[in-house]
């Protein structure tokens, strides 16, 4: 999937569709720089075109922020997203947590549209309506898990129209997956290459995990897992890796784990690099990915690098884990849950330099160490001999103590250029997790959920689930549910996650960091289940746009 051409007829897609007629005489021609509703819609080009203009609304980087507004991150910078605000629970009726119709609006535009140009086959225009289709079930999904009940638009809105009230959440869900449901017989398992079957555009895999992971959110568990299991039948696969490269081979992880034997080591440290490498760059496209964002090398960076890394090597620290976000990372000896210092010993040990500190960080789940930089842990990788230490109140330093790893491209950031590796949006790992969260809750323990749970946790070498002592619903429920937490840590499901289980409550609050001193305070308040309306927004729609409840 390319997208360049869409950042050209941007402006051009967004003023066509509101334009009317007017006399064709010499001085109402069409500007030449910009294109018309005279000039386009004529070639299956124009098709094309605009079909990227609608994929240029994709999200991308920034899905990290979901975890910046949950209990996984903190994001320092209030100017750089509305997570601050929500994690914090400072919102207001002025706060924008992402109230907006451009992106359904040009979706609406194309599919009112393309049926104009008639000299394309019919098949490939059913397919790319189909793709756009998904793209704006997709964007509502996004709306409708922040705000709720929000304003159904499937045709283009005309000037004087614009003021819709909003629709029941029940009404857009039922919308958004059957459009999932009618476009996965659409759309293809696989892309061949080449325009216009780039790889990275919409599949029914796709479709039918969106779909699962609507329903997953709506608790629709058996619906769920209907979805996710179709997927489970298209060939999708976790992506490993067989071999280290040998700039990781270099860190030493025998100070963090006590191995076994030869063989014990060996599995720690592929499970460690087959996590953290599928995010990479090199490894894009994998058997893991179904949808991802694609970047465009030289022209459309993501800015994960800068987001992530500590001050002292060139990021910024936008977003850091909490020490909750920590302590969820079981053993890597037994698969079970850790017990963590108190945040008072912790500091003291901390503070005192005892070596005593080292060990809550020993022999944990390999994706704690491909996910987070906690003291002295080795990332040889992004700089020889490098080890992580926090320097606190630097500037563009974490305030909790911790940096995030995952999903930063060392190989890139040793080049110092920018990062233009895609940013996965759904994984087959999520699928596994789906359907195993979905089946307990539909049936309770049987082995295919057992099944898909070490599916997932052995790719990072971790222990299968124990059968027995995880035998009921309830128990191995909690299960399931911190595994989405430390496998889809910064991939923005937790924000949802702690919302639909209602433990929101008792997560969101304040965080310390490892001295114990406070890193940001916060507090929640069951209004926080939704976002507020911009009022900027209920004012402009004279009245006919509600504001959720609690929001003044």
């Amino acid at each position: 999937m390319k997208k360049i051409t869409s950042i050209y007829i941007l402006t051009g897609l967004l003023t066509i569709g509101a334009v009317t007629s007017c006399k064709k005489d010499f001085l109402e021609r069409p500007p030449l720089d910009q294109l018309s509703e005279a000039t386009f819609w004529k070639t299956p080009n124009d098709v094309y075109q605009a079909v990227m203009a609608v994929y240029n609304r994709l999200p991308g980087d920034g899905i990290i922020y979901e975890d910046g507004a949950s209990d996984n991150a903190h994001a320092q910078y209030p100017w750089e997203s509305s997570a601050t605000d929500v994690s914090a629970g400072t919102l207001t009726s002025t706060t924008d947590a992402g109230w907006s119709f451009v992106d359904i609006r040009r979706a609406n535009y194309f599919l009112a549209n393309a049926d104009k140009v008639t000299t394309i086959d019919n098949a490939l225009l059913e397919r790319y309506k189909a793709e756009v289709r998904f793209l704006r079930a997709l964007f509502y999904s996004n709306l409708v898990n922040k705000f709720g009940d929000v304003p159904l638009l499937t045709a283009v809105v005309k000037l004087g129209e614009e003021n819709v009230k909003r629709t029941p959440k029940a009404e857009v869900i039922k919308f958004i997956t059957d459009e999932l449901e009618a476009v996965s017989k659409i759309l293809p398992q696989a892309y061949a290459g080449g325009k216009p079957n780039e790889k990275g555009r919409v599949t029914k895999g796709a479709a039918l995990a969106l779909k699962a992971r609507v329903h997953l959110n709506e608790g629709q568990f058996q619906e769920a897992v209907n979805a996710s299991s179709q997927v489970m039948t298209l060939g999708y696969s976790l992506f490993k890796v067989d071999a280290e490269e040998a700039i990781d081979a270099k860190d030493d992880y025998s100070q963090w784990v006590t191995f076994a034997n030869a063989a014990d080591e060996k599995k720690f440290r592929l499970g460690l690099r087959s996590y953290e490498a599928l995010f990479h760059k090199a490894n894009e496209g994998n058997t893991e990915v179904i949808l991802d964002r694609q970047q465009i090398d030289q022209k459309d960076a993501n800015f994960l690098n800068t987001y992530l890394l500590p001050g002292t090597i060139g990021g910024w620290s936008s977003l850091t884990p909490t020490q909750e976000l920590v302590n969820s990372y079981g053993s890597y000896k037994t698969g079970e849950p850790i017990t963590p210092p108190t945040p008072a010993q912790r500091a003291a040990w901390y503070i005192a330099k005892d070596p005593a500190f080292a060990n809550e960080y020993k022999n944990r789940d390999p994706r704690l160490y491909a996910t987070i930089l906690f003291e002295d842990s080795p990332w040889n990788a992004v700089e020889d001999d490098y080890k992580f230490n926090w320097v606190q109140g630097a500037s563009n330093m974490s305030l909790t103590g911790y940096n995030f790893r995952k999903m930063v491209d060392p190989a890139i950031y040793r080049l110092q250029v920018d990062n233009y590796a895609n940013v996965i949006l759904i994984r087959y790992a999520e699928v596994l997790l789906t359907y195993a969260e979905a089946k307990n809750e539909v049936s309770g323990p049987d082995a295919t959920i057992y099944d898909a749970l070490d599916e997932v946790r052995m790719r990072s070498g971790m222990p299968v689930v124990d059968r027995v002592k995880y035998a009921g619903k309830d128990a191995l429920r909690e299960v399931i549910r911190n595994e989405r937490r430390v496998e889809l840590a910064l991939e923005g499901q937790r924000y949802m996650d702690i919302r639909r289980w209602k433990i929101a409550p008792q997560v969101m609050k304040t965080i310390n960091n490892i001295k114990n001193t406070q890193a940001q305070e916060r507090t929640w308040n069951d209004r926080f289940y939704l976002m507020p309306v911009p009022q900027k927004e209920v004012d402009l729609s004279k009245g006919v746009l509600t504001q959720n409840t609690g929001y003044n």
